[in-house]
């Protein structure tokens, strides 16, 4: 999957745009538009947390920096056990279950107030007015609906970028 960054300058063009990508088969959970805090999307799908914060990423280091370290950690507790314990290999998988369940928790929390910084370079237009849509589209049908989105909106500059899952 890639997906497609495209400022619209109005309302009507995203919602002329998005009704013809349902119709070429994109799916309404592939659509997002990112506005303005004063506009009101009227219909369009609106992007949500996923999209516009770095908490899918915040996830993905916090599941492998906890995991790393519950599991330095669960080998440095069977290697130096507490006086009377006795521990196996169980408790390295523990630790570094648990390890990666908190890291995934704790990243998370902090990717969630962070923004993307893929949409950055769109900050100001945004402020402007201008509508962000962003499409969610396989690979091998990047170019085709590049090209209906120019034919409702001809000076569009597209981005194309692969979409953190």
């Amino acid at each position: 999957m890639r997906r497609l960054h495209v400022l619209m300058p109005d309302q009507d063009t995203t919602k002329a745009v998005v009704d013809e990508l349902k119709d070429e088969g994109i799916p309404e959970h592939h659509l997002h538009v990112v506005a303005n805090l004063g506009q009101d999307l009227n219909g369009l799908p609106e992007a949500n947390v996923w999209q516009k914060t770095e908490l899918a990423h915040g996830i993905e280091w916090g599941v492998g920096l906890g995991g790393a370290a519950g599991l330095l950690g669960g080998v440095l507790a069977v290697t130096f056990p507490p006086a009377g314990l006795v521990l196996g290999g169980g408790a390295v998988l523990a630790a570094a279950a648990g390890g990666a369940g908190i890291g995934a928790v704790v990243h998370a929390m902090l990717g969630s107030h962070e923004h993307n910084h893929d949409l950055d370079r769109y900050a100001q237009a945004i402020g402007e007015g201008w509508l962000l849509l962003m499409v969610d589209v396989p690979r091998n049908r990047v170019e085709a609906l590049s090209d209906l989105i120019r034919s409702h909106h001809p000076e569009a500059e597209i981005g194309v970028y692969e979409p953190k899952k």
